[in-house]
């Protein structure tokens, strides 16, 4: 007797494999799925989660003979299969994976119900000495597809959104590819676990994918590109020629600019996918974010995009090198340490200078945050171009103030602070603040400066700034500080990484800088927060040592 061609559709391994997946199905409920699955989660975290989603079914990937006799085996083997659909999602990832082992083979979608749940049979057919048997081998061997999805009963964004940040911030899974099932009208997003589990979360409608990992690596790779884009923006004066004539086509730009007009239309294209410019029927605009390089804008960013675009990119080079040693790489590469180096280089002294410049709005708030009607004498310890000290002055009329610097660095400080009006109410100090510190002050500034340093020599500069001054005396310290927690986003953070490479330095922790001012004879009596992630730690010099 002749068999029917439906009775071999499926080997005995496959339907071992469905049977496996129906048990666990039937046996396991949502919150005993979650706990195998994200063993992360907290009790109350897990109970939380199953109040908005419930484990829908489990899917498996099987090799039939042909998509046609499927469904006659699987009511052969005592299961009641609905309609074979197509796969959108599984077909996309197995042609990924084999190219065209797979090409535009068909992949059919099965469901069959379990105690009010199903098993998701996803079947690549494989006839007999077919060269797909090798995907068929490897996909039994690695289960790459096998996994349990959970259907979102919650409507609307808001509860996918906080489900999506939780499972993966709380339970460590690693969003996995996935996109929009027509046949269903369901969304599906898949993810990894750190024990390499995949399972599924299935939303009604269209969503917006999750991205895809290795994207999203490849954009945190390339942002050195768009740096040295952002830098060679301002180096051309990009920003200054569009904010005088907005619109302008990139051939009229090219002229003004002197460069190539192809080569500087592909960087324009870049610029206006960092989000600094718009372009339509090839003119442009400055957008909001490209504005801060403009030469003439308070607080123009313009040399610090020319600066990190520069010397500091370049050491970042050495970045390994500091993280082996514990050194600055900026002292590696160019023999020297960043000061010593800016310092007998005059021009790239002034890009510094103007590049610190550029950060002073984070002083802005500071004359007002601080009461100095008591005050009459403020010294800068190391205060730059005078930029903090000259707000203080000019917020404050009785004050007069000392500024202590390198030479190179006082020539621009008289400048910015005669242009100001305010030369004649100022003092300026050439010394080294690690060596003595003027006496004399009500208040004492340190901005920007101890990040520069390791402990010890913070702990010299303070103990110096404390022994110039009388108990009471002010100390307000101005740096970026890092977050107490592990994982709170923070521009401290990548400042820290800069310091380590650039000056063999870092940034702190609040409690950090207490311990240290502390340790130097300091009381912390405030810290407000300022723009630009800055802070501002008030500190009072205490009457013992």
């Amino acid at each position: 007797m002749n068999l029917p061609v439906a009775q071999a559709c499926l080997s005995a391994s496959d339907l071992e494999r469905i049977g496996r997946a129906a048990a666990h199905v039937r046996d396991y409920d949502t919150e005993q799925v979650l706990a195998e699955l994200l063993p992360g989660l907290t009790v109350e975290e897990r109970n939380d989660v199953c109040r908005h989603l419930v484990f829908d079914h489990t899917a498996v990937l099987v090799f039939p003979a042909s998509l046609d006799g499927l469904c006659d085996d699987l009511r052969r083997n005592g299961f009641e299969p609905g309609p074979v659909t197509p796969s959108v999602v599984v077909r996309e990832r197995l042609v990924r994976r084999y190219g065209a082992l797979v090409g535009d083979t068909p992949v059919g979608i099965v469901h069959v119900p379990v105690d009010g749940r199903s098993v998701e049979i996803f079947a690549l057919p494989v006839p007999p000495d077919s060269p797909r048997q090798a995907v068929a081998d490897d996909e039994r061997a690695a289960e790459h597809e096998v996994h349990h999805a959970f259907a979102v009963t919650a409507p609307g964004a808001v509860v996918p959104a906080g489900l999506r940040t939780l499972l993966q911030e709380r339970g460590g899974a690693v969003p996995d590819g996935g996109g929009y099932n027509g046949h269903e009208n369901v969304t599906v997003l898949y993810f990894r676990t750190r024990r390499h589990r995949r399972f599924e979360l299935r939303l009604p409608g269209r969503h917006e994918p999750l991205p895809d990992p290795s994207v999203s690596l490849l954009g945190v790779m390339t942002g050195a590109w768009a740096t040295q884009a952002v830098a060679a923006m301002a180096e051309l004066g990009i920003a200054d020629h569009l904010a005088a004539r907005p619109g302008l086509g990139a051939d009229a730009l090219a002229s003004l600019t002197g460069t190539d007009p192809d080569a500087l239309r592909r960087l324009l294209r870049y610029l206006s996918a960092l989000g600094l410019l718009t372009s339509a029927a090839d003119t442009y605009h400055l957008t909001a974010l490209g504005q801060p390089l403009c030469t003439d804008t308070e607080f123009s960013l313009r040399p610090l995009a020319q600066l990190y675009g520069g010397p500091f990119y370049d050491s970042f080079a050495g970045l390994t090198y500091s993280v082996r040693t514990g050194r600055e790489a900026f002292a590696h590469r160019y023999g020297q340490h960043h000061f010593a180096y800016f310092a007998e280089r005059p021009e790239l002294g002034s890009l510094f200078n103007r590049a610190m410049a550029a950060s002073a709005e984070m002083f802005t708030p500071v004359p007002a945050l601080v009461d100095f009607s008591g005050a009459r004498r403020v010294v800068d310890v190391g205060g730059g171009n005078g930029a903090l000290l000259m707000r203080v002055l000019r917020a404050h009329g009785q004050l007069e103030g000392v500024l202590l610097e390198r030479p190179e660095a006082l020539e621009a400080a008289r400048k910015e602070l005669a242009a100001a009006g305010l030369d004649a109410r100022c003092s300026f100090v050439v010394g080294d603040f690690t060596v003595a510190v003027p006496e004399g002050g009500d208040v004492y500034l340190l901005s920007r400066v101890l990040h520069d340093w390791d402990d010890e020599r913070c702990l010299t500069i303070l103990r110096r700034c404390a022994r110039a001054m009388r108990a009471g005396t002010e100390l307000l310290v101005v740096e970026r500080l890092l977050p107490e927690g592990e994982g709170v986003p923070s521009p401290a953070v990548a400042w820290d990484v800069h310091m380590l490479c650039n000056v063999g330095g870092r940034e702190r922790t609040e409690k950090h800088y207490e311990r240290l001012l502390a340790e130097a004879g300091f009381e912390v009596t405030a810290c407000h927060g300022l723009p630009l992630g800055g802070s501002l730690i008030h500190a009072v010099r205490g009457a013992g040592r």
